[in-house]
């Protein structure tokens, strides 16, 4: 398949082709895995919990969206080697991307505020005092991005992806049916129900996310990926890809197998994680507990880095990880203004959190269609991509994949409302 083959695919070229791939690997695996962020995990598991192992077919949809919005985000930034924010400004006018950086802002403030609550509560199952364990994770996140280069970045973010491994031994330690999941994952059931059709909105509409297109194109612009590379960073996107959705499989099925068997209904992945432990022992809740706070340090570094790249570059100002605070003031001062409020506002008492966190989600509703229909529209441009444009497939899966996922977004929106 020549969308996914080297152009040297012969025995001797293999060991390049696996060179190239892991110089090349990072922005697919480190963008999609953010997914599983508090609010991610938190759906996830809700899922599980409440409507059991015939929920779990959902997760191949998502694999198919995740693999078609985020290869489009990637082949945009590797051949016209610009972010995606630059691209709107340039194509559709300062005006138009004035308003989608402030619509950005105030998704992704609330985004990172339902993260650092993440640090907060995946911290408390250990004991650990907000007023220590959020301070500490802001200042670190702040240290890493301000401090260091992208590669060292990338690299701390991708050890940040290994840790999501501690939902994957959770889930063998409860010892499935395996022949019963794979079952209930490949045969598709369907309910009418308000709360099993918001469940699905949900868990479609919690898989993408309109800084992921802005995080994923800035990051392949800034690791320099060539047009030549491309198929490498196709498979980057599978690996990413992949990985996410081992991961949701394993805290849907863990929360299934446990909770919803035990009749126990969850809120949040705090919830979750607290369940566990009189079912199925404190290691199987301290490995969920961790992963929990994992995901949202992970979360809490990427969003506020993915908005500044995505607002720095679209109204024209230097940006970079790899460039200084000297060099890229408005970059590093955004960043820096995210993650202070972001966690400030968390050690708040009595802080409206959950409508806070209730607003950005209808915000980010709101934002990704215009995101995707604006992708599309630059991706398709010949004299933007030339021979790197959507075929005609290409082009029927990934505009019907925009549809469903903008009609997903609308129905969630409402529902939320």
């Amino acid at each position: 398949m020549k969308w996914l083959k080297p152009e040297s695919a012969s025995p001797r070229g293999f060991l390049k082709n696996l060179w190239i791939f892991f110089a090349v690997i990072g922005p697919g695996i480190i963008t999609a895995n953010v997914d599983n962020d508090a609010g991610g995990i938190a759906t996830y598991s809700a899922a599980g919990a409440h409507f059991g192992l015939p929920i779990m077919w959902t997760i191949i949809p998502i694999a198919v969206i995740l693999v078609i919005i985020m290869e489009m985000s990637s082949r945009l930034g590797i051949v016209t080697g610009r972010g995606l924010s630059d691209l709107i400004r340039e194509h559709f006018g300062l005006k138009i991307t004035f308003y989608l950086m402030i619509a950005l802002i105030l998704t992704n403030i609330g985004n990172v505020m339902a993260n650092f609550a993440g640090i907060a509560a995946g911290m408390e199952l250990f004991g650990i005092s907000k007023y220590i364990s959020v301070p500490l994770g802001a200042f670190f996140i702040w240290l890493l991005i301000v401090k260091w280069t992208y590669t060292y970045v990338e690299k701390v973010f991708m050890i940040a992806c290994l840790f999501y491994l501690s939902y994957i031994i959770s889930g063998f330690m409860i010892k499935p049916d395996w022949f019963q999941i794979a079952t209930d994952t490949l045969e598709p059931s369907f309910s009418l129900k308000s709360s099993y059709l918001y469940m699905v909105v949900g868990l479609v509409g919690t898989s993408i996310a309109p800084w992921m297109q802005f995080y994923q194109q800035s990051a392949v612009v800034e690791k320099g990926i060539k047009p030549e590379n491309l198929v490498h960073a196709r498979w980057d996107v599978i690996a990413g890809t992949l990985a996410v959705v081992v991961v949701i499989f394993f805290i849907m099925m863990t929360c299934a197998l446990t909770l919803f068997k035990n009749g126990v209904h969850i809120n949040s992945a705090y919830d979750a994680a607290l369940a566990l432990k009189p079912i199925s022992g404190r290691y199987c809740f301290a490995l969920f507990a961790f992963g929990l706070v994992n995901a949202s340090l992970f979360a809490s570094s990427i969003i506020p880095l993915s908005t500044a790249f995505s607002v720095c570059e679209g109204l024209g100002w230097e940006s970079g990880v790899n460039k200084t605070f000297k060099e890229a003031p408005h970059f590093y001062g955004l960043y820096t203004a995210i993650v202070v409020i972001s966690s400030v506002v968390v050690l708040m008492p009595n802080f409206p959190l959950l409508n806070v966190m209730i607003f950005s989600q209808v915000v980010n509703g709101f934002l990704l269609p215009f995101v995707l229909i604006f992708m599309l529209l630059l991706i398709n441009k010949k004299e933007l991509m030339g021979d790197y444009k959507n075929g005609k497939t290409f082009n029927v899966i990934a505009w019907t994949a925009a549809v469903v996922l903008i009609a997903l977004t609308i129905m969630l929106v409402i529902t939320s409302l």
